[in-house]
């Protein structure tokens, strides 16, 4: 699937159509304080192994593709959800 490196949709915030740069949305990096990842390192410790199951071997075949567009005008982002599972690389162009 190819996505254009700019498209000219609407954005929320000035309220009409201009011009917006798109790049594909990624997973931010985790905190270490944060409140889950304080949980589940404490109930790890000591023993009793793993508090969750483990990973299956099967995982799904694509993932749904978000683009994060960000407008040229006032600078804002907003996501747009591309519904159809793609089960080729996303690459923009």
């Amino acid at each position: 699937m190819k996505l254009p490196s700019a498209i000219k949709t609407y954005c929320p915030y000035c309220n009409a159509h201009k011009e917006h740069t798109v790049r594909l949305a990624r997973k931010g990096k985790e905190r270490s304080m944060s409140r889950g990842r304080r949980k589940y390192e404490a109930v790890k410790a000591g023993y009793g192994g793993s508090p969750r199951t483990p990973k299956k071997e099967v995982y799904k075949v694509g993932k749904r593709t978000i683009a994060v567009l960000t407008c040229k005008t006032c600078g804002k982002k907003h996501q747009k959800v591309y519904g159809a599972r793609t089960k080729r690389k996303v690459e923009i162009e």
